[in-house]
């Protein structure tokens, strides 16, 4: 039974990546969704091209501002390994739009990482084997290494300190409220992506 699931994960990742696309066509597209008053999902609703939107200028600006510390690029520099970082996102989605710049800077500095990304709604049956929490939480990176096709580590939906933010503000309350988003929004700016760093460094077995 385990080596069933194996194997349909394995083959979903193929297809999966076989549609996928780069940071830089991923940027295009949404930069386009947002021009034209789109966005991507199965349900187009104002609030989802209002979020694509908001998105699209969030990335613009974290793609020219992340900056990644000197100790952090050394470590990421020292992976020998091949090794795909597969990303399930929507243009709607804040939370990717907070970490995918970073994931694409990391990407940048080290030539064995390939940043390729879908779109969850249409690859549901993949994401369905990589729940967060139950939920098809997204960003959801997927780390495989690509000598073997094996998956090394997964990460997502959010950094480490924001997901137990939303976690505890859960527990507290039970739902997350519009005031606690743009509170995590704040966040997000103050942090500058450096948790995301951190996690992602630890994804890839560099302490």
């Amino acid at each position: 039974m385990e080596q069933a699931v194996q194997n349909t994960k394995a083959e979903l990742i193929r297809d999966s990546l076989r549609s996928s696309m780069d940071y830089v066509d991923y940027r295009l597209m949404v930069s386009r969704l947002a021009l034209e008053g789109k966005s991507t999902g199965s349900m187009e609703s104002r609030e989802y091209v209002d979020f694509t939107r908001l998105n699209d200028q969030r990335m613009k600006r974290l793609d020219k501002t992340i900056k990644i510390d000197a100790d952090s690029q050394a470590k990421i520099k020292q992976l020998n390994k091949k090794t795909t970082w597969l990303v399930l996102t929507e243009s709607w989605c804040g939370d990717s739009a907070q970490t995918l710049p970073v994931m694409n800077k990391i990407a940048d500095l080290n030539g064995n990482i390939s940043l390729r990304l879908v779109l969850r709604d249409d690859n549901l049956e993949l994401m369905e084997q990589f729940l967060s929490n139950g939920a098809m939480a997204i960003p959801k990176l997927i780390a495989i290494d690509e000598n073997t096709g094996k998956v090394t580590g997964e990460w997502g939906s959010r950094p480490s300190i924001a997901a137990k933010m939303v976690q505890d503000y859960k527990s507290k309350y039970g739902k997350l409220t519009a005031e606690f988003k743009q509170d995590l929004q704040l966040w997000y700016n103050k942090d500058k992506g450096q948790n995301t760093v951190s996690d992602l460094l630890s994804l890839l077995f560099l302490k």
